[in-house]
């Protein structure tokens, strides 16, 4: 079976080609979603409109790369729709303009998205940190044993503190006490982690096969976060690996990230390419 797998961030919504047991295609459109939901808690009108147009956008780039062969959609949702008081008129607004259901995944199942996918049945550790909210999940002797989100994000932090360091630790340090220890070896997955990753080797264009499996030490991650928080989003915007959608964000989602690796005593961690879109097939009984 072909699958066209849509996911609905916080950030941005991201596409995925599935066929023969493997990965074809990736695609990321900035939407920005769950801009200012920190404040308002409903999703804005034209946040909504915005990150329709591009789930419509990435339905039609699906239906060319197959170019009239049978494939099945699915589109899920995570934080900022579960959270949002509104979320059930996004939903209503993904029915009517694109006939598919948005399967809005709880906190819980969106943790087992980045473990399965990142890690497949294998033991360890999964960390994602998204726009509105961020997840770890642990597998020990094939069993989750750890399935926790937090009220934090990338988008999140960026609404409430901008690069305000001091305001950044005092919003981390609160939401990720609750964090259990962790023994296992952790793996990043999202786009604060894969963006890290890529301006850490300088990358001119972005490429999954060098991404994943990459290991950042503790000092690597802290570098680069006192680089970035040291820089405009402008001057961000040019550094090459960087997604210039993300410039803006980027500080306080690696802040977030060397936080949760000085919070669980990580000295190093691995970044994957492969994520909740893989997860997601596996959640769900797609395979």
């Amino acid at each position: 079976m072909k699958y066209a797998i849509i996911d609905i961030g916080s950030n941005s919504v991201r596409l995925m080609l599935w066929a023969d047991g493997k990965t074809l295609f990736k695609r990321v459109i900035t939407t920005r979603l769950g801009a200012g939901l920190a404040q308002s808690g409903v999703l804005s009108q034209a946040a909504m409109e915005r990150s329709v147009s591009a789930v419509v956008q990435l339905c039609g780039e699906a239906a060319s790369w197959w170019k009239g062969e049978a494939f099945k959609t699915r589109a899920f949702a995570t934080a900022a729709v579960r959270r949002a008081q509104n979320g059930g008129d996004f939903v209503a607004l993904m029915r009517a303009r694109t006939g598919l259901e948005t399967d809005v995944v709880s906190g819980e199942e969106e943790a087992k998205l980045a473990v399965y996918g990142a890690l497949g049945v294998s033991d360890g550790a999964v960390l994602d940190i998204g726009g509105a909210s961020t997840e770890l999940c642990v597998r020990e002797g094939g069993k989750i044993v750890v399935s926790r989100s937090l009220d934090i994000g990338a988008v999140r932090l960026y609404d409430l503190c901008k690069d305000d360091k001091d305001k950044l630790l005092a919003g981390i340090g609160e939401k990720i006490a609750p964090l259990p220890p962790c023994g296992q070896p952790l793996t990043a997955v999202g786009g604060t982690a894969t963006t890290l990753a890529a301006v850490q080797l300088g990358l001119e264009q972005y490429d999954p096969a060098r991404i994943q499996d990459l290991r950042l030490m503790l000092t690597d991650v802290e570098a680069l976060t006192e680089r970035l928080l040291s820089l405009s989003a402008a001057e961000r915007a040019s550094l090459k690996g960087m997604d210039p959608a993300r410039a803006d964000i980027i500080a306080g989602g690696a802040l977030l990230l060397l936080e949760i690796m000085k919070k669980l005593s990580r000295a190093e961690i691995f970044i994957s390419d492969r994520d909740n879109l893989e997860g997601y097939l596996i959640l769900r009984g797609l395979l």
